[in-house]
Formats: C-alpha cells, structure tokens, sequence
C-alpha cells in the first residue's frame, strides 16, 4: 500500500541546491572570517561559534535573508520588477569589494548552472547582475521550494560554509565544527523569523566588524581564502 504523503515530502531539490558540491566555489570564500582569526578575534570553538551565528541573527537575517524573503514572494507572484527592485536593494548592501565580489561570482556560477539545467528565468536579459541569494530564489522557485523552507536553507549554507572555513582556519576539528552546527538549528529559526517579519523600514546590514575585517583581507599579506 502506498502510503507517501507528498505534503509532507523532504524538498530534496533544497538538499541538492545547499549542498557542498554545488558548484558555486562557496569553498573558496570566508565572508570575512580569515582576517577575523588573522586578527585573533576568532581562535577558539567559542569564539568561532560567537563569530559565525551572530553574524547569521544580527546581520544575515536583516538584510539578505529579509531581502531573499521577498524576492521569494515575487517570484511566487510573478512580480519581476518587485524582484528586481529586492536583488538591487541586497546588492547595495555589500559593505566591501570582497563581499561585492564574492556575492556576484558566486551568483554568475549559479546562473550558469541553472541555464545550463534548463531553467528559463536563470535566461532572462532581466535577470542580469543579480546577487546570490537571488539566483537561489530562482532555483528555489523552479523546483517548488516553498520559501520559508528555501530561507532555512539558505541559511544553513551559510553557516556551513562558515563552519567549514573555521575548520581549516582556527583550525578546529570536525567534532567542534558539528558542536557549532547543531548549535546554529535553533538560531536560524530565530534568523529566520526575523527576516520574515521585518518591516521594510528595519531592513539593513550595520557590521562595522565585519566590514572592517572584510575591508583588511583584500591586504592581508598570506591567506587561503577569497574574501
């Protein structure tokens, strides 16, 4: 007997979009976390933990994530200029050329994916310079990822990504990195909630830690990562 509920079906179109072996180069960027160990502000599981999910709750979440938010719901409304207008608030929000660059390359990469995959919006002329969380809004849509679950996963990969830089950076091992995984679960649903409940006017990324640490790395002498 049959008994599969499609209500209730893991989206493995997001598992697939999230996962590590996307081939959008996430690897290769830090968001600003090397010059953060460079600088000795990180150098401990307490203070990557610290560094990575409060960066997600007090900066993601309040504008990448509250801006990937509607750009969902346009998508869903077949609101191109509601979507345009969303990407091109994000892409004025980058508070450094690293970040800018970082954002844009790993968009292109995805774009091109998604053409290569056939999905026809990834192909519109209007869909030009769009910043990654938008190209995710894209797939997501294509696939029927419904957006609050879309927004998890979007954040998840962030905070992965971040784990996986700290791993290598710190360093820290895999079982410090999985502690600050299972950490950030219930700190994405509050980053989560957060971007979808913020008003328009309440959307902004102020990290002046970050910006500054971001804005160092592109002189930072030695390093591993693009950002």
């Amino acid at each position: 007997m049959d008994c599969f509920d499609p209500s209730s079906a893991l989206p493995l179109h997001l598992l697939r979009l999230i996962s590590p072996s996307q081939p959008v180069g996430s690897f290769s960027y830090s968001r600003g976390l090397e010059p953060a160990v460079h600088a000795g502000v990180v150098h401990d599981e307490a203070t990557a933990s610290c560094w990575i999910l409060g960066v997600l709750e007090h900066s993601y979440a309040l504008l990448d994530g509250a801006l990937f938010w509607r750009m969902a719901h346009a998508l869903e409304q077949d609101d191109g200029a509601a979507f345009r207008s969303a990407n091109a608030w994000l892409a004025a929000g980058r508070e450094s050329r690293e970040l800018e660059l970082e954002d844009r390359r790993m968009s292109e990469s995805l774009l091109r994916l998604l053409i290569d995959l056939g999905v026809k919006r990834a192909s519109d002329p209007a869909n030009v310079r769009l910043t990654y969380p938008a190209s995710f809004a894209l797939a997501c849509a294509h696939w029927d990822v419904a957006p609050p679950t879309a927004l998890r996963g979007l954040m998840w990969s962030v905070v992965e990504a971040q784990v996986a830089a700290a791993m290598r950076l710190v360093p820290l091992g895999h079982t410090s990195g999985q502690r600050i995984l299972i950490a950030s679960l219930p700190v994405i649903e509050r980053a989560a909630g957060r971007a979808m409940t913020v008003s328009d006017d309440d959307i902004g990324n102020v990290s002046p830690a970050l910006a500054m640490m971001s804005a160092w790395h592109e002189i930072q002498y030695s390093r591993l990562f693009r950002s």
